[in-house]
């Protein structure tokens, strides 16, 4: 359980790599201190095909991949899901949803109200646009994708395999279960020994009817997850990493996401950093002004990103960073006027590398640091 916020685990199983996502909740329960986290993870000595292992390569749609291949990688993104799960009406008294709300002179309501149009939430719906897109992120430089839609929110394995032949760009699926209101009954009455059995499989053999392994835990939400009324608990993601460790993991292979919405304050970005996590700021290109679950907490602007950037770099964590744009919804991509998935590569580095981030840094930040977490030992 979770109250804290939604936790998804982000692991490469062989090696027990775990990555974890804090996501805010959109419900509510009345005990706001509950934190009790159920961890999945896996021993790499049990049950493992040797002829399946991938040591020394990532796992891609396509196939094991030598790391030196990525290039250039987003380690947060989404090419086709649904995500109607986190519809909401917009508030009371606030403008409503407009009839034909993709007509451009309507995409300001869109970007600051982007789950309360349900077309918006189906990004399944623009495998074209979504290919195209892709095409433009290989000409700006880019090299692969890590595609995090899991069980709950529609993965299409075999769309991103498609999509990685059409394109050339590098797929990393994800293996896993989304939050619990997507949970089916047959995945709520699991036990955590079966779900991690199926995530294993899902990594050894393939997932979903399929021979297309995931390289990755995409997003997982923890069983008996529990809700709260606070919008987010600053100490969650440090207590999320100690029960971790506990059960475990290892920090070091270990993403914490979102943390451009969770911590705020240098002193606590510091004190966090010094756990030995990734660090991960993905929501780049996001123009929302509030966290539309919790209207109280301010969503960062790019530039607030690039700043917390180049203070973890100045404070000698450039190793330790990943960055992407976690995009999720049709208004993100550039057909209806979004930043699209070459945004990081075409307007962001530009800004770091004004920002006092050298171009070493930044390789590291975009080549190095994801190809470290990728590759199975």
């Amino acid at each position: 359980m979770l109250s804290a916020g939604r936790l998804a685990v982000r692991s490469n199983l062989l090696t027990g790599r775990i990555r974890i996502s804090l996501n805010e909740n959109t419900k509510r329960d009345s005990n706001p201190d509950l934190l009790d986290v159920e961890v999945f993870f896996y021993d790499h000595k049990r049950g493992a095909d040797p002829n399946i292992m991938v040591s020394g390569k990532v796992q891609t749609v396509l196939g094991p991949l030598d790391p030196e291949q990525l290039g250039r990688t987003m380690t947060h993104e989404h090419l086709t899901m649904t995500f109607e799960c986190c519809y909401c009406p917009p508030a009371a008294g606030a403008e409503a949803e407009p009839e034909k709300p993709f007509q451009m002179q309507h995409m300001h309501w869109l970007r600051q109200n982007p789950y309360s149009c349900r077309e918006n939430l189906l990004l399944q719906q623009e495998t074209g646009a979504v290919r195209e897109e892709l095409l433009a992120y290989r000409r700006n430089g880019g090299g692969t994708i890590v595609e995090n839609t899991t069980t709950g929110i529609d993965r299409d394995l075999p769309t991103l395999r498609q999509l990685s032949e059409d394109t050339g760009v590098h797929v990393v699926a994800g293996a896993g279960f989304y939050v619990d209101a997507t949970h089916s009954e047959a995945t709520r009455n699991m036990s955590v020994e079966k779900l991690t059995d199926v995530i294993v499989s899902e990594v050894l053999h393939g997932a979903d009817g399929t021979d297309i392994r995931c390289g990755v835990i995409g997003e997982i939400g923890p069983v008996g997850q529990s809700q709260t009324a606070r919008p987010r608990n600053p100490a969650a993601p440090a207590e999320i990493l100690r029960i971790l460790q506990e059960a475990g993991g290892d920090i070091s292979k270990t993403v914490m996401s979102h943390l451009d919405r969770t911590i705020f304050h240098e002193a606590e970005l510091l004190e966090f950093a010094k756990l030995g996590s990734y660090l991960e700021y993905d929501l780049f290109g996001t123009e929302m002004l509030n966290y539309p679950f919790h209207l109280e907490v301010d969503m960062p602007s790019d530039s607030q990103r690039v700043q917390a950037l180049a203070f973890l770099v100045k404070e000698g964590y450039e190793d330790r960073i990943v960055i992407s744009h976690d995009i999720h919804t049709k208004n993100r991509l550039t057909k209806f006027g979004g930043h699209g998935y070459s945004h990081i590569l075409r307007n962001i580095v530009p800004k770091m590398l004004m920002r006092g981030i050298t171009q070493q840094q930044v390789d590291k930040i975009l080549t190095d640091n994801p190809k470290r977490w990728l590759t199975f030992k």
